[in-house]
Parts: structure tokens; C-alpha cells; sequence
């Protein structure tokens, strides 16, 4: 064994901490030009990508092994090309999804709630928490080979980011975009909080209607309703028809009845009443849906809440207070079947609001609740997008994007929680309020020393939408907010478009006067292998760490980039990392031979001349890389991947490799050219796929580079630095004008080899068996002896009896002919098969096809194809029709 020879297989379970404990201990992941270095050069351009922070509580799944392979794909390929790149790492508090962790591990270990507990205490043990569980999801991202700048590492509850938080807030509330007021929410009963519109979710459910009567005062007539949410007849402010409805004009201006409590309620005309919807008459609840309120603005009506925090009815629902909501459903349309006030109840498909944390049936509540005045935000986010400052990658989610800003409401930013951002207001008891960057002692109006803090915390997404300028300091004006700020891109899932990127743009925009990065790229969701969802009911879920564990990193990586486009979902199964892990292994086995060819070398051999493989492997390694270039810079990363994996599996591997061990055989000048092209190209191939498998790429990498070093050969490796994570990406060249023809003469080559290996598995010649081949040329027949042994080599002939000739003056007998373009080649089949055997088993096989013949022929000349189904005939010809082209195929074999 050489001192360069790779192991036999690649043991990704050792090598893969091995090469990340190397890469951080040398610094690799640090921006090469840091602001707060003396040697700092602000000429050099930075490429900074923020983490979408994942929530402290979290574990690894599939969405977060998707964007950190994206990402890491993305902050590789700038590193190698010269940015002084930083990937900001970080995670989120994620307000109610921990403050639950938290809740359910007290009530599971001290069988007590959060209430008895107390605030401070419960604050205390939620930091305790995220100190236990924090780390595991770096740890876990760290696995996935992630290149962040683990120095930066930022928290949106650490000191800075609070900072950062306060000051956005006091700075909202200043110019008047921030107030506090009633207004209609989501109200989440489980949670006791409200919820933003981003955190319902509607899903399509099986529903009851329920028609009942609503009585005009002062007579027996009725309009009749129909509603799925009895239990908010309680709430009942009008009753709202079609102003054009002939049916119900008579009853405009009248008053109705609210079933059971008696109130009078007055009949009112509104356009937005669908005729034909319903029994064409609504009531409604100002209090409890958001098109009700609507109209309750329009006509002055009052507005009831009939619920209280925990969804039961209240001391407006009358009998019925304290009754939960589904119970109070229940009484009262008993009661109102009691009083002869029901129609009928039917069956209904409708979408029912469902909170994404809990699951539960969200309600729509009037709520004292604090707001961002969104419009003039909204407004400059959509002018970025819209003038091209931002781009939106892939374009079509522009049309979302501005959808979803030109139809903004105001966004309700306060949550009744105690994980979080405190709402830095201070009341005294005369109500004032003191808003401020720091602690007050007193109240900023009366000069009370009696002040007590807002109870609410900030939604999850304040904070967060900060994150590209708060990690780096904001609002101080840090070394590197000047340097790394404005971020070059931001990679996330489309799903979370306007729950994140939206709101970015707006603050960023907001605090910092400039777009917060110039590109938004978007991943699509990760599905199981048939396209499914994933889901823990289903059982499909993929566990990225289980997957690291079979196949290593870069396997599932791969899998993930190549399989993936920008803004679409991505399938991925065990067997796609499977083959993946084999693509490795692949590498590996290739980078093995390239090292013993090194190793092989002879000090002081001379390169001998080119050769067509040589020649034809540069055309095809540097079409690559202006393909893999062009393909970086439209965001088409799984198109670049599977045409890098192309070319090491099929160009390379297959082909090149398998010509190189006939000029390495050959030794001398001819030897070392074959192998510093072997060297050369290899380098090549691993720089371009480093981003997509980092592990196995460094690992052949470092020894290639050792191998070369101590070799003939070490001019190569003169300016390249110690590790590949550094070392420079391929930079595309423009064609030298010899490309052309040589990859065609090439292509000549590899169409005659894969012909005649078709024909041998055809015929079922076993790979030892060498045999013979006349060719006649043409043209080509220089080109074609010149090649003879690599042809001979790849197309298992014999080569003393290969016969290349410009035409041959007698075709040969027994042969079988394939015609490449204008070279024909003759096979003689008593070389390449025993004639009788191959005749017997041929005579064989026509027999069999004629009995189908003969069979099928009198089925259907009989009564069958009067009497079948014609598809069942048609099927029936078809078969006949196939056994007869068979036979023919057969008959002229044998002639």
C-alpha cells in the first residue's frame, strides 16, 4: 500500500465530524474580510445569507435539512468564489409553541399549571428550557455540514435583539403606527391568546346547518336564517337582507326577535347578502365574524361579544352563561325546537378555522389589542418587489406577494403570553401610558411612581421580522451592520412568504431605508416519495438524522438539492439518498484509481501529447462548467447537480477512466499525461460538486492534494490552499475553437462502442468473450485507427482481429451489420455465437410465435369477434399483430 492509497470504502460515519471539527478549528466559516479586524478591506464584496431561525424548541426534520442544504449550497459556491461570505446562524423563541413545550412539561413533572406556578417563575423555568434544548438543533444543523459563522450564533430573546425589539416598537409607536384599541381577532380558547390571519388555518370539514325562524315583533311572520354556529344567535345584532330581494323588502326597517332572549334587533338592506346563498336572509354577529363586523361598520349596529377567554358563553349569552360554546350550541337549539323556532338542520361541507398550534376552532373575538398601522409599510414593500430592487426566485410568487400586501389589514401584534418580547407600555392608574426605550420609574404624563407594565408579550414575528439587521447589531451602528448589511439573499419555504419575508421587507425597509437583501429564494415543501404529504399520522415522515445515520450527509444532501426546482414541492424517499449514498461511494472508488495513477508516476516523466480522450474530456469538463455557471446564476441548482453527476458518473467514470487504464498500462510520456489529465479533471469535478457534498468531496480532495504534492505532478497543486472548502470554484472559459471537433470525433467513438455493446447483450455474449470486427470507415478511417485500441478496449475485441478499413471490398458473410452515420461495422456472428445453437434456439422461438399465430387467428375468425367487447377484439388483433412482426424478426435472423 501506498502512502496515498484511499481505504476501500468511505466510512462517512468517521470522516464526516472529523472533516467539520477540521473545517471549524481552521476558521473556514468566518468571512475572510471581518469589519472589526484591523486588516479589514471594504472594497471586498460580502455575501451574507440570515438563517430562517428554527424555534429553540425544535428537533431536525426534513424542512429544516432542505433550507440548510440550500443554503449551505449557496454560501459554499461564494466562499469558493472569492466573497467573503457570512451565514449568520440563530434561533427563534417561537412565543407560543414553547411557552406549550413548557405548560405541558410542568403539568407532566409537578403536576401544575402555569398559572399557579407564577410569571417569573415560569419565565425562569422556559430559559432553563431553551438552555437544555437550544444547543441540540445546532448540533443537529452542524451534522448537515452547515458553514455558519457559529461566533455570530444570535437568539431573538438575547440582550441585543431585545434592544432591538424595544427600539422598532417605541419607534412604530412615535410616528403613530402603533395603537391600541377593540378590534375583532382571532382568539385562540386553548392558547388564551389571539392569533395573526397567518397562524388559521381553513380546513375543509363536515358541518351542520341549522335553519331556524326569525321573528318580526308584533306579528306571526318570520325571515328564515340559516347559520353552522347557532350559539352566536346570542350575539345577534341585526338581521341584514338584499336590498332588491322581493321576498324580504316589507321587513326593511322592522325589527326581529333574537330567538330565546327576546332582544329586538333591527331588519337592514346590505348588498353584500347573497340572494341566492342560504335561505337569502343573515344574521348578524359583529362580535364574533369578520364580514359581520364589516357591516355592523357600515350601519352603526352594536357590537355583543357573548364569549369569554375560554370560549363559554357570558353574561350577554343570558340562561346560557357559563355553558362552553358546544354545549351552549345544544341547549339553545333545544330550547328554540321547544319554542317552534326551527326549521331543519341538513348536512354541510364548509371550511372550518382551525388554530395551527393547537387544532382547535378558532373564534373570532373583539379583543383590546395592540396594532401596526400596516398600509404606508405595505406600500414600500410592494414598490421594492415591483421596481426589481427585491427579486422573487421563482417570479411567479410576485403575484402572491402583492396579493397579499394590496389586501392587508392591520396586523395585530400583541399575544396574551409570557414567552416573549414584554410590551415595553407602562400604565398608572390614571391610565396613562409611558412608551420608552429603557425602564421608567414614573409615569411619563402625571408623574405617578405607581406604574405597572403591559401584561401582553409581542407576536413571534416581531422580532423575527427584524432579523437580518437585528443579528448584526441594529439599531447601533456596528462594524458589521456596515459591512454585512444590507444581506445578499434570503432562502426560505414558500409557505412562510408573507408570515416572514413580507414582514422583513417592510421593517428593513422601515428602520434601515434600504431592502434588506436583493433576493428572496424560495424551496418548496418536502413530500414522501409518492408525493405525499408528510405527517407523523401517516407514518411517512423521513427522520433526516435517521437517513445521516444509513447513508452520511452528503447522500441526503444531494438527494435534496437535485431533486429539487425553485417553489416546488420535492419528493423524496430512501431510495433516492440510497442511490445517492452509492454516487458517493462512486467518488470514492474514482477518486482511489486517480490517486494510484498519481502514485504510479515515475520521477521525471515527461507529458506525452494529448490524446483524443484526453482532448475530449477538457471539451466535455468545461462545457460543464459554463452550464453549472449558468445554471447558479438562474437559482436552477438541482439542474447543475444531476449535470455534474452526469458527467463523474458516465463521462468520467465510464468512459474516461476506463481509456486512461489503457495509456497508464502503457507507461512512459503517454502514462503521465493520462494521469495529470485524470488528476486535473478530478480536481475539477470535486470543486464544482463541494457545495452539494461537502463530506466526501474535502475528504478525496485532501488526499488528492497530498498524493499530488509528492509527485511528479506537483506543479498542479502549487496554489491551492489546504482545504476544498476554500479553494477556488471553476471559473467558466469561452470555447478555444478544437472543442468542436473533437467532441464529435469522440461522440463517433462512444456511438460505435455502445453499438456493438448492445448487440453483445443482445446476443448474450459474456463481457470475456473477445471478438472480431471489420469496419468500413469511410473517411473516418484514420480517426477510427488511431482509436482502435480504446475502441477495442471499451467494445470487448479482440484487437488483432479488429479491421478497419477505408471500404472493404467484400462485405463480410454471417455478419451482422450496424450502420453508425457512414461507418459500417460487421460483426461475424460465428465469432460472437454457435451458429447452431443460436439457429435451434431461434427455430425454437418462431415455432412458439407461430402457435400464438395460428391461435389467435381462428379466435378471431369465429364467433368471437362478433360476439366480445370490440376493446377486448381490438386487444386481441394487437396481440396477433405483435406475434407476427416477431416471427418476421426470427425468419430473417435465420436467413
Amino acid at each position: 500500500m501506498t502512502r496515498q492509497e484511499l481505504p476501500k470504502a468511505y466510512d462517512f460515519k468517521s470522516t464526516e465530524p472529523r472533516i467539520y471539527a477540521m473545517w471549524e478549528a481552521g476558521g473556514f466559516f468566518k468571512p475572510h474580510n471581518d469589519p472589526n479586524k484591523p486588516d479589514f478591506d471594504p472594497s471586498i464584496k460580502p455575501f451574507v445569507i440570515s438563517i430562517p431561525p428554527p424555534n429553540v424548541t425544535g428537533e431536525l426534520h426534513i424542512g429544516h435539512a432542505m433550507f440548510v442544504s440550500v443554503e449551505d449550497l449557496m454560501i459554499r459556491y461564494h466562499r469558493m468564489k472569492g466573497y467573503s461570505t457570512l451565514w449568520v446562524p440563530g434561533s427563534d423563541h417561537a412565543g407560543i409553541a414553547t411557552q406549550l413545550m413548557v405548560e405541558r412539561d410542568l403539568l407532566k413533572t409537578e403536576e401544575i399549571t402555569r398559572e399557579e406556578f407564577g410569571r417569573e417563575k415560569f419565565i425562569a423555568r422556559t430559559w432553563e428550557w431553551k438552555k437544555k434544548y437550544g444547543g441540540m438543533i445546532y448540533n443537529q444543523i452542524r451534522r448537515l455540514g452547515a458553514s455558519c459563522d457559529w461566533d455570530r450564533e444570535r437568539f431573538t430573546l438575547d440582550e441585543g435583539l431585545s434592544r432591538a425589539v424595544r427600539e422598532a416598537f417605541v419607534r412604530l409607536y412615535e410616528k403613530g403606527l402603533i395603537y391600541r384599541g377593540p378590534r375583532l381577532i382571532n382568539w385562540s380558547p386553548g392558547l388564551k391568546t389571539a392569533v395573526s390571519d397567518l397562524e388559521v388555518e381553513y380546513t375543509e370539514e363536515n358541518a351542520n346547518l341549522y335553519y331556524f325562524k326569525y321573528m318580526i315583533a308584533g306579528s306571526d311572520e318570520f325571515i328564515p336564517v340559516a347559520t353552522i354556529r347557532p350559539e352566536t344567535i346570542l350575539g345577534d345584532t341585526a338581521v341584514a337582507v338584499h336590498p332588491e330581494d322581493e321576498r324580504f323588502k316589507k321587513f326593511i326597517g322592522k325589527k326581529a326577535i333574537v330567538p330565546i332572549l327576546g332582544r329586538e334587533i333591527p331588519v337592514i338592506a346590505d348588498e353584500y347578502v347573497s340572494m341566492d346563498f342560504g335561505t337569502g336572509a343573515l344574521k348578524i354577529t359583529p362580535g364574533h365574524d369578520p364580514n359581520d363586523y364589516a357591516i355592523a361598520q357600515r350601519h352603526n349596529l352594536p357590537i355583543i361579544s357573548m364569549l369569554d377567554k375560554e370560549a363559554k358563553i357570558n353574561e350577554n349569552g343570558g340562561q346560557y352563561k357559563g355553558q362552553d360554546r358546544f354545549e351552549a350550541r345544544k341547549n339553545l337549539w333545544a330550547d328554540m325546537k321547544a319554542a317552534g323556532l326551527v326549521i331543519k338542520t341538513e348536512p354541510y361541507r364548509t371550511t372550518i378555522p382551525r388554530s395551527q398550534r393547537g387544532g382547535e376552532i378558532v373564534e373570532p373575538m373583539i379583543s383590546e389589542q395592540w396594532f401596526v398601522k400596516i398600509e404606508t409599510l405595505a406600500n414600500a414593500g410592494l414598490d421594492v418587489v415591483r421596481d426589481g430592487r427585491i427579486k422573487i426566485v421563482p417570479e411567479r410568487f410576485e403575484k402572491t406577494y402583492f396579493n397579499w400586501l394590496e389586501n392587508i389589514k392591520d396586523w395585530c401584534i400583541s399575544r396574551q403570553l409570557w414567552w416573549g418580547h414584554r410590551i415595553p407600555v407602562w400604565y398608572c392608574p390614571e391610565n396613562h401610558m409611558t412608551v420608552t426605550r429603557e425602564d421608567p420609574t414614573q409615569c411619563a404624563t402625571c408623574g405617578s411612581k405607581e406604574i405597572h407594565q403591559d401584561e401582553d408579550v409581542l407576536d413571534t414575528w416581531f422580532s423575527s421580522g427584524l432579523w437580518p439587521f437585528s443579528t448584526l447589531g441594529w439599531p447601533e451602528q456596528t462594524p458589521d451592520l456596515k459591512y454585512f448589511y444590507p444581506t445578499s439573499y434570503m432562502e426560505t419555504g414558500y409557505d412562510i412568504l408573507f408570515f416572514w419575508v413580507a414582514r422583513m421587507i417592510m421593517t428593513g425597509l422601515e428602520f434601515t431605508e434600504v431592502p434588506p437583501f436583493h433576493t428572496v429564494y424560495l424551496h418548496g415543501l418536502v413530500r414522501d416519495e409518492h408525493g405525499h404529504k408528510m405527517s407523523k399520522t401517516k407514518g411517512n415522515v423521513l427522520d433526516p438524522l435517521i437517513v445521516i445515520d444509513e447513508f452520511g450527509t452528503d447522500a441526503l444532501r444531494f438527494t435534496m438539492l437535485v431533486g429539487s426546482t425553485p417553489g416546488n414541492d420535492t419528493n423524496v424517499g430512501v431510495k433516492k439518498v440510497e442511490a445517492n449514498r452509492n454516487f458517493a461511494n462512486k467518488i470514492w472508488n474514482a477518486g482511489r484509481f486517480v490517486i494510484s495513477a498519481i502514485d504510479g508516476l515515475q520521477p521525471g516523466s515527461e507529458l506525452g501529447e494529448y490524446t483524443l480522450a484526453d482532448s475530449w474530456i477538457w471539451a466535455r469538463l468545461q462545457g460543464l462548467v459554463r452550464d453549472v455557471e449558468r445554471q447558479f446564476q438562474n437559482f436552477q441548482y438541482g439542474q447543475a447537480g444531476q449535470q455534474i453527476y452526469d458527467f463523474i458518473w458516465s463521462d468520467f467514470a465510464d468512459w474516461y477512466v476506463e481509456i486512461a487504464k489503457q495509456e497508464l498500462a502503457e507507461g512512459g510520456a503517454r502514462a503521465a499525461r493520462a494521469a495529470d489529465t485524470l488528476a486535473r479533471v478530478f480536481d475539477m469535478s470535486l470543486r464544482l460538486l463541494h457545495p452539494f457534498t461537502p463530506f466526501v468531496t474535502e475528504e478525496i480532495w485532501g488526499h488528492l492534494h497530498s498524493a499530488l504534492r509528492e509527485s511528479p505532478l506537483n506543479e498542479i497543486c502549487k496554489d491551492w490552499p489546504n482545504a476544498l472548502i476554500v479553494a477556488k470554484f471553476p471559473e467558466p472559459r469561452d470555447p478555444e475553437g478544437w472543442e468542436e471537433s473533437k467532441l464529435a470525433e469522440f461522440a463517433l467513438i462512444q456511438d460505435i462502442v455502445r453499438s456493438i455493446r448492445n448487440l453483445r447483450a443482445e446476443k448474450n455474449v459474456a463481457p470475456s468473450k473477445k471478438i472480431a470486427v471489420s469496419i468500413s470507415a469511410g473517411a473516418k478511417a484514420d480517426l477510427l485507427k488511431d482509436q482502435s485500441k480504446a475502441i477495442a478496449s471499451l467494445a470487448g475485441l479482440d484487437l488483432s482481429l479488429l479491421n478497419i478499413q477505408t471500404s472493404l471490398t467484400e462485405k463480410p458473410k454471417d455478419a451482422v451489420a450496424l450502420v453508425i452515420g457512414s461507418v459500417e461495422v460487421y460483426i461475424p456472428l460465428a465469432g460472437m455465437i454457435d451458429l447452431a445453437d443460436e439457429k435451434a434456439r431461434l427455430e425454437k422461438e418462431l415455432k412458439e410465435a407461430e402457435s400464438h399465430i395460428q391461435r389467435l387467428e381462428n379466435l378471431l375468425g369465429g364467433d368471437f369477434a362478433n360476439k366480445a367487447p370490440a376493446a377486448l377484439v381490438a386487444k386481441e388483433r394487437e396481440k396477433l399483430n405483435a406475434y407476427k412482426d416477431t416471427a418476421e424478426k426470427i425468419k430473417a435472423q435465420l436467413k
